[in-house]
């Protein structure tokens, strides 16, 4: 393996969905449908031993750099999801007309005027 790029987290993820995918498909042999399956796993299978053996390191570190970002960056959304579900007893939230932010206000205030934080564009809504 010396030169090679060998496993990264992407190897990893990878090798758990090719997993996935032959265990749907050995326990359906019944379903033709889901043969599809098989085929992606192991299409799925070369190309994560295809990234382990590569010498094009640089190339390999790219791709794992831009999946750790799509990760962190669908973590970041999640989060963020689940602390408004939290706070949706408390506060309403709204979206700027102007420049799509996101705006916070307390419940159970009446008809207010809402200044945006990001552009300063004042709209009325309903708390």
């Amino acid at each position: 393996m010396s030169g090679r790029y060998g496993a990264d987290e992407l190897g990893r993820v990878l090798s758990a969905v090719v997993l996935g995918c032959l265990v749907v498909s050995m326990f359906s042999p019944l379903l033709s449908g889901l043969a599809v399956f098989y085929w992606i796993g192991i299409v799925l299978v070369i190309y994560s031993c295809f990234r382990m053996f590569s010498k094009n390191t640089a190339k390999r570190y790219e791709e794992n750099q831009k999946f750790l970002n799509w990760r962190y960056q669908m973590t970041v959304k999640q989060n963020r999801k689940k602390t408004q579900f939290a706070q949706r007893k408390i506060y309403r939230f709204y979206k700027c007309p102007q420049c799509s932010q996101k705006v916070r206000v307390p419940k159970g205030k009446g008809k207010i005027c809402i200044t945006c934080p990001k552009c300063r564009t004042e709209f009325v809504k309903k708390s």
